[in-house]
């Protein structure tokens, strides 16, 4: 009978030992221990995903083998991921078929833009269009139309500063709303969009995936048919290329850029707080790519979770 009530002393003793232990402590930064159960197929499938995305082709099977190790290695950090989205990006380094990787991301980027804007006209369609204009500068500088001329120089300014922007954006001598801004201000969309109160409505709802407000658009329908001096959105234009100007300008712009982003990568639209978060950086330093980088090395595009 001793022995059985030290026994159940020693056991009631055990179970308020085991009852008082701390939560384990979690700390900051570290990955969920389950990555570690993530396929080879699963990493292979996100790999294949963040090239395609990026530079519009899947990996050759180096590429593959190589990202697939480092990652596997890194524990599939959120740190790898980035710094793999960011050679894409960024090295500029040979690559046969591609030129480089820096090379492929701004061509694709580039083209993805017109897709959005320009019914994705390839640049041998714009300078079809180029053609026709280009061609009537004689015949108006012959019979004195000097106004038509300066027109037409105008309308090719403008198709050409389009063709030039992909090398432009690469070269950071533009930034994505200088691009965007291109992509809007010329023959292409208005053909597309035709008329003030289409090409109104329509730069709105693809640079900002909205229409505009009554006050809005009457504000900018009054500066591109009329020329008139009108506020929109907290800045003064009245002109068709200072509207475009107040639009790319603007935070709804910026955020327009989330949007596409989460689309493109997501296929669905950011939260507010998504919204929120990423504005905070990019709001100031413009960074379309690392707000790319901030979607692309989560579970939810990785398909982790």
């Amino acid at each position: 009978m001793r022995y059985l009530r030290l026994f159940l002393l020693l056991l009631s003793l055990s179970l308020i030992a085991s009852g008082c232990k701390k939560d384990p402590e979690l700390v900051p930064g570290n990955d969920a221990p389950y990555y570690s159960e993530v396929s080879d197929l699963l990493i292979e499938n996100y790999i294949n995903r963040v090239y395609i995305d990026q530079i519009g082709r899947e990996p050759f099977d180096s590429e593959m083998n190589a990202e697939r190790l480092a990652l596997k290695a890194a524990n599939l950090s959120l740190e790898a991921r980035e710094a793999m989205i960011l050679k894409l990006q960024t090295n500029t380094d040979f690559i046969a078929g591609d030129i480089s990787y820096k090379h492929a991301y701004y061509n694709r980027l580039y083209e993805q833009g017109k897709a959005r804007f320009m019914e994705a006209a390839s640049n041998a369609e714009i300078q079809e269009v180029m053609g026709p204009i280009a061609s009537g500068i004689l015949p108006d500088s012959l019979n004195g139309n000097w106004e038509g001329v300066a027109e037409r120089r105008l309308q090719l300014a403008k198709l050409q500063a389009v063709l030039d922007s992909e090398a432009e954006y690469f070269n950071g001598e533009i930034g994505i709303a200088d691009m965007c801004a291109a992509m809007v201000y010329n023959a292409v969309f208005d053909e597309i969009n035709m008329n003030t109160f289409n090409f109104v409505n329509a730069s709105f709802d693809n640079l900002f995936f909205r229409f505009p407000t009554n006050a809005e658009f009457y504000a900018g329908f009054n500066m591109i048919e009329y020329n008139q001096p009108a506020s929109l959105m907290g800045q003064s234009g009245q002109n068709k290329q200072e509207f475009v100007t107040i639009l790319v300008g603007s935070r709804n712009f910026y955020e327009g850029l989330i949007i596409w982003s989460y689309q493109v990568l997501l296929a669905r639209e950011p939260s507010t707080a998504e919204t929120n978060q990423l504005m905070i950086d990019l709001w100031l330093d413009h960074d379309l790519q690392k707000v790319q980088r901030a979607i692309m090395v989560t579970d939810e595009y990785a398909h982790f979770e």
